[in-house]
């Protein structure tokens, strides 16, 4: 496991720190103990990161913010929005390029570009297969949006959808607030051969980016955005916590399981492949894996074949093992 941060100075030995009190002057017998004093708050870095509107603004600082949710916050203070405005945020780039999203990383160099609500559309599919071709993700503050469309599939012969845009409601039902595995599960259940109707708000884009249609294809270095040095980690419980970056072995067994959960369950997560893969290192075999995925994802209910196949992927070599 990674550790983040440092580990604080040591008192010297025999020191008063170390004792709790010191030895009175002329004393022939030590004071008795009291309580250890308390170990001073370690000085936390000042992490400053710069930002700006993708289809175009000045640019803004922040600073101060521990979760996904706080970072909207900041970013909206910056350029007196409302938090709900943004619908995610990409790495070091304005494009709506989700090999660029930012998940629960940023690396300390990134720059952080805020894709906010553009146009409201709505279109109608017709479900003529089960799968509609669609890869979800979210942002962490309550909005799903498509981070990638199959070639061929249903909803890639519909021009109008197009990756990045956020998934506002399905027949009129908003999921707002939804995780975005809950949609998928919404979108897999939908009946075949019954239309349905999408409501979707796309990101607001510059002119130059108008009238083109995004669409994403699957690079083999897609993991966790890092700069490959010292990252900051967000966590939707605690503090947000100042790692280095992942491994080459970490990045492919994130890459691994995120393809994973693409195929059983039409997400794609790099911070949830992330965890995943941290619980499987402490795991000695696949039961144990089982139990540290539904003690810290019980929500996603995972079947065993599915939790035998991301043992297989962090630890190939130990695939058999239980």
């Amino acid at each position: 496991m990674r550790r983040a941060g440092r580990h604080g100075r040591q008192p010297p030995q025999g020191s008063p720190m170390e004792n709790g009190v010191g030895q009175a002057p002329g004393a022939t017998e030590p004071a008795a103990e009291g309580p250890p004093a308390p170990r001073a708050p370690r000085t936390r870095p000042r992490l400053v990161f710069y930002t700006q509107l993708a289809h175009g603004s000045p640019t803004g600082r922040i600073e101060g913010f521990t979760n996904v949710k706080e970072l909207y916050t900041k970013i909206a203070e910056v350029f007196g929005i409302s938090p709900t405005e943004i619908l995610f945020c990409t790495l070091n780039t304005h494009k709506v390029d989700m090999q660029k999203l930012l998940g629960g990383q940023i690396g300390l160099e990134d720059f952080i570009f805020a894709h906010v609500r553009g146009e409201t559309k709505e279109v109608e599919v017709t479900k003529t297969e089960d799968a509609l071709g669609l890869t979800i993700t979210d942002n962490g503050a309550g909005y799903a949006f498509i981070k990638r469309i199959k070639e061929g599939s249903i909803i890639n012969r519909i021009r109008a959808v197009c990756v990045g845009d956020s998934i506002e409601a399905i027949n009129d039902h908003t999921i707002v607030g939804c995780r975005h595995y809950e949609v998928a599960r919404m979108l897999r259940e939908l009946p075949r051969a019954q239309p349905f109707t999408l409501r979707l708000v796309q990101p607001k884009k510059a002119f130059d980016m108008i009238g083109q249609r995004m669409r994403s294809s699957k690079a083999l270095g897609e993991s966790r955005v890092s700069s490959g040095k010292e990252t900051l980690r967000l966590r939707a419980e605690g503090p947000a916590m100042l790692e280095e970056g992942p491994s080459p072995f970490e990045e492919e067994a994130t890459r691994r399981v995120d393809d994973l959960l693409e195929s059983y369950m039409g997400i794609r997560d790099s911070e949830l492949a992330s965890t995943m893969v941290e619980v499987a290192q402490d795991s000695a075999g696949v039961a144990q894996l089982a139990h540290g995925l539904a003690s810290v994802l019980g929500d996603f209910a995972f079947p065993q074949e599915f939790v035998a196949e991301v043992w297989a992927a962090v630890c190939p070599r130990q695939e058999g093992q239980e």
